[in-house]
């Protein structure tokens, strides 16, 4: 991990998802695929192996709701500290990292 706080952040951003049909960098995902993801991650999510996707749907819930009050319409506009903090409990980076 980089001990620079901007390094990291396009660390971040540049990392690559498959979401919305697509593969695209973290940081141009909107507002709509992050509440599209969060809702998909909860429905998915039951008991047995099923309860271990229960965190990763809960910190996309907690990233819609983040954006939704930062006023963000991609992940890209977040906050340094916000995405340095969400990106490991989704998952976009390795937890540790």
């Amino acid at each position: 991990m980089t001990a620079d706080p901007d390094a990291r952040r396009e660390q971040i951003l540049d990392q690559q998802l498959y979401i919305g049909g697509a593969n695209r960098s973290f940081g141009d995902v909107t507002l709509a695929d992050v509440r599209a993801r969060a809702d998909e991650l909860r429905a998915t999510t039951g008991w047995g192996p099923t309860a271990r996707v229960a965190p990763v749907a809960r910190a996309w819930r907690e990233l819609m709701i983040e954006m939704e009050r930062s006023g963000c319409s991609i992940v890209g506009e977040l906050d340094t500290p916000t995405l340095t903090a969400l990106a490991p409990k989704l998952w976009v980076v390795m937890p540790g990292l």
